[in-house]
């Protein structure tokens, strides 16, 4: 039994991985002779998916940086926390380099029997013939444009910029997320003397054309900043896949689900899809079944609505301080602060940005 993965990317190394260690066959096909990761790429992980990376995938222990605060924060109220999660241990939240986790998962991987990667020069339909499961990790290739191209777009008219900034030591354990008058801004520390920035301009009054260096400054309030490392860029959208399989062959990844950053759940919804699919294969194998179609179904069956769910509830929080900032007001700021000094609801929320919607 082998399961064919499409793509050799960050998703496409975390799910090979996840299989091998139930000792299934894994060829991993790729059409990109040099996969190259950004080095200034950052993810945050929750304590749950925390977890179970460290159970069932690999340890992590060593490469990440464990948060024990997240505080958000809005400009209209002068920066006065909207809502402050807090951890009884050591670790609320983790943040690691993306190119670091590629490194160690590949490291792992080159030493199991159980995976193969191999490079095709063209990746087309004819593979549905030579394997019973597919899974497309890959945005552009031929099956992904001709059977997963049906999807919910939105474009959110802004640009994200993402560097590392690195600073005078201190104790860096509180991530802090700001509603700006421009967009969101988030520090993410990943050690005592480097955080990393994700700020999401909205694309008005020619933002784009502003020193971003300097606004990183201005927006500071913490951080003696030491050096700026080179700021990338890119066009900010989210995206649902309205179906997720093509007979015996599943999407996966960033081509189910895209969303903004400002939560910072982009690869942990991910991550919950792979407990998902974990749970249907190892109960296929447990029963002597064949992993075939019936796993992509099921798969769509139980993840599909949790996902839409919780993207449209990440494009909600965007809409309302976007509606906030035009409207020049802080009456959702004010209303978010109230409601989140009740305890019980503090919990919800910190139960819905660890596990999602609906686990």
């Amino acid at each position: 039994m082998t399961v064919c993965i499409l793509g050799n990317g960050l998703t496409a190394l975390t799910l090979a991985k996840a299989l091998v260690n139930y000792k299934i066959n894994v060829d991993v096909l790729y059409s990109k002779k040099n996969y190259k990761i950004n080095n200034l790429r950052t993810i945050g992980i929750t304590k749950n998916n925390f977890d179970f990376f460290q159970k069932n995938i690999t340890d992590i222990e060593k490469i990440v940086w464990k948060l024990k605060r997240i505080e958000i924060l809005s400009e209209n109220l002068k920066k006065e926390k909207l809502i402050n999660f807090k951890s009884n241990d050591d670790q609320l939240f983790s943040i690691l380099k993306n190119h670091e986790l590629y490194k160690q998962l590949e490291k792992d991987l080159s030493k199991n029997k159980f995976f193969k990667s191999k490079y095709y020069k063209e990746i087309n339909f004819s593979l549905s013939d030579k394997y019973d499961l597919i899974i497309n990790c890959d945005s552009f290739n031929f099956i992904t444009n001709q059977y997963f191209s049906n999807k919910i777009v939105k474009k959110y008219n802004s640009t994200a910029y993402i560097t590392i900034i690195k600073h005078d030591k201190i104790i860096n354990d509180t991530a802090v997320q700001i509603f700006t008058k421009k967009g969101p801004l988030a520090f993410l520390p990943i050690s005592n003397r480097e955080t990393s920035v994700v700020y999401s301009v909205y694309n008005v009054n020619n933002c784009k054309n502003e020193n971003i260096e300097q606004i990183l400054k201005d927006k500071n309030f913490k951080y003696k900043i030491r050096k700026i490392e080179k700021i990338n860029s890119f066009e900010l959208k989210s995206l649902n896949l309205r179906r997720y399989y093509h007979k015996n062959i599943l999407a996966f990844g960033d081509l189910l689900h895209k969303i903004h950053p400002l939560a910072g759940q982009g690869f942990n919804m991910t991550i919950r899809d792979i407990q998902v699919l974990l749970k249907i294969i190892k109960k296929k194998i447990d029963l002597g079944l064949p992993l075939d179609t019936s796993v992509n179904s099921e798969f769509q069956k139980q993840i599909r609505h949790k996902n839409l769910i919780f993207s449209k509830g990440v494009d909600l929080i965007h809409e309302l301080f976007s509606i906030e900032r035009i409207m020049k007001n802080s009456f959702l700021s004010k209303s978010l602060k109230t409601i989140s000094n009740y305890p019980t609801i503090n919990k919800i929320f910190t139960k819905i940005a660890d596990r999602g919607v609906l686990f």
